[in-house]
This record gives structure tokens, sequence and C-alpha cells, in this order.
């Protein structure tokens, strides 16, 4: 019977080695490398590339049956994605995922159209582009109110509404075996907020991040960053985004409190200490700080 039990404690303790080992890891301190105005593609593993063009990221993902393709950017940096993934399969791009309404992300989708893709987007984005249409922009195929799941070949990929925060289509995306999100313009990692943040609400931005801290997820994929940050982050970069706009708005409310009303004054004056060493911190917290001002002045 000793001999048994030791036999099955072996066996036990060699399947829980061997999965533990086949647990993907991914790169999260390898820089996507690159030109700083050029592009890079990186394999994360499992089939699911990195693709940057400038400071701005996407993903797409081999599957046995073709190709997802999430925000196509803009013409030229779709022709380049393009010729990336026919680098690697020449499966078609089945399905392009729009993560939300602005232009920026988005309008490259015509030469992946003409693959036959279908496109994938909230409710709320085919409302923006039908009332506000662009040559460049193909309409959505397919979409949707709160969630989402696209499966291809042997892929699922899910999508998720978290509500009106950075605009109001705004939609994560997140591979559940990989447990990976692609997050965009709300997690910049070790960066702070975009200017005078446009289209940003704050209040639902904090309250969004907190929801999406809730969902299982131990990797984040951000669609901004230079080529020397890493394609993928661990999952922590979500609660530190939040965090950042939670003591930024604390500390604007604060000197408001004390008497300070002035916009210029408040860029003055708020300082945090705390995120020096984030991008961009001389040159956009005061205008992260004059964007909260209007928050609590304007009401906006």
């Amino acid at each position: 019977m000793k001999t048994t039990i030791q036999t099955i404690t072996l066996i036990l303790g060699l399947f829980i080695s061997s999965l533990a080992i086949a647990s993907p890891e991914f790169p999260t301190q390898e820089p996507m490398g690159g030109k700083t105005f050029g592009h890079s593609v990186k394999h994360i593993g499992n089939g699911i590339y990195v693709f940057r063009w400038w400071v701005y990221r996407n993903f797409f993902v081999v599957t046995d049956d073709g190709v997802i393709v999430s925000d196509p950017l803009n013409p030229k940096a779709a022709k380049l994605l393009q010729s990336e993934i026919r680098k690697i399969t020449d499966k078609p791009v089945k399905y392009v995922v729009y993560s939300h309404n602005h232009h920026d992300h988005i309008s490259g989708g015509n030469i992946f159209k003409a693959e036959g893709a279908k496109f994938i987007g909230h409710k709320n984005l085919l409302k923006q582009l039908k009332d506000h249409p662009s040559p460049v922009l193909p309409i959505p195929d397919i979409v949707f109110e709160d969630t989402y799941t696209l499966t291809l070949g042997n892929r699922t990929l899910e999508l998720s509404y978290f509500g009106p925060n950075h605009g109001d289509s705004l939609v994560v995306m997140r591979f559940p075996k990989e447990k990976i999100l692609f997050v965009v313009d709300i997690v910049t990692p070790r960066r702070v907020a975009f200017r005078g943040m446009p289209d940003f609400w704050p209040d639902e931005w904090v309250r969004s991040l907190k929801e999406i801290e809730l969902m299982d997820v131990d990797y984040v994929i951000s669609a901004h960053g230079p080529e020397n940050q890493p394609a993928i982050d661990p999952a922590s970069v979500i609660k530190e985004q939040r965090v950042y706009i939670e003591d930024l708005m604390a500390a604007v409310k604060l000197k408001m409190d004390e008497g300070v009303h002035s916009p210029d004054a408040l860029r003055k004056q708020v300082k945090l200490p705390k995120y020096e060493h984030w991008q961009y911190y001389e040159q956009w917290l005061p205008m992260n700080i004059e964007r909260i001002w209007a928050y609590y002045h304007m009401g906006w």
C-alpha cells in the first residue's frame, strides 16, 4: 500500500509539474523594438502577435481557419500590417474588431474589407459611423450591446462593453485561455493621461477600470507605447492607471477646496511627484490638471 501511495504521489507531482511548464509565460520585459517612427511585430506566444506602428499598437491572432485583427489603425499602417501577416500565414483575415470610434485607431480597414473580412463593433460605434460616415471606415457587419464572443478556428476572443469612459463605444478584448486583455486608451502603462484627456469622462474612467480589474486577466496589451516599451504587461498596470486618475482628481479637488479656482494657478501648483518617472509627466500633467478642473468646475 505504501508503495502504491508513493507511486500515485509521484505521478501527480509529475502531472502538476508538466502543467506548470505548459502554462504560457509572456514576455513582459521585452521591448517591442524597431525604429522610433516605424513598425515592428512581436510574437508573444500562442499565435498572438502585437503589431506596432509609431506609438500605436494592435494585435492579430492566427487561427486554424484564418486571422483575427484588432484595430486597423490607418491606411498606411494597415498595409504594413497586412504584409507582416502574410509573412506568417497565407490564411485570410476573417474578422476585424473595432475597439471604439476614434479614427486614429480604426481608419485602415478597407484593405481587409477587400479580403472579405467582417467587421465587429459596439452598437454605439455603428450609430457614430452612420452619423459621420468616412470612406476609409467600413461599417461594422456585426454589432453587440454588452458582450460578444468571437470564435474562429481553435481560438476564442471575448468582447466586453463597460459603458461610457473614453467615448461611449469602447470595448475591451480578452483571450480567456491566455488571460490576456487588449485595452485601448484607458490603460497606457507608465504614462500620464493623454494631453487634455479628449473624450474622457474621468469619473466613468475610474469606474470602468475598477470593473475591469475584476476580470480574470493576467496580462494586458495596451494600444499605445513606444518601441522601448514591452509588447505586453502584467495586469497590475490596470490598477496603476486607475490610481493615477484617482490621485490626479484628489490633488486637483484638494487645491480647489482650498480656494484655488484658476486653471492656470492649478496647473502650476498641483504636483504629483509619485509619477515623475512616467512618460510625458512634464508636458502633459498640466493639461491633465486643467481637464480635471473642468470636470469639477463645469461638471464635464
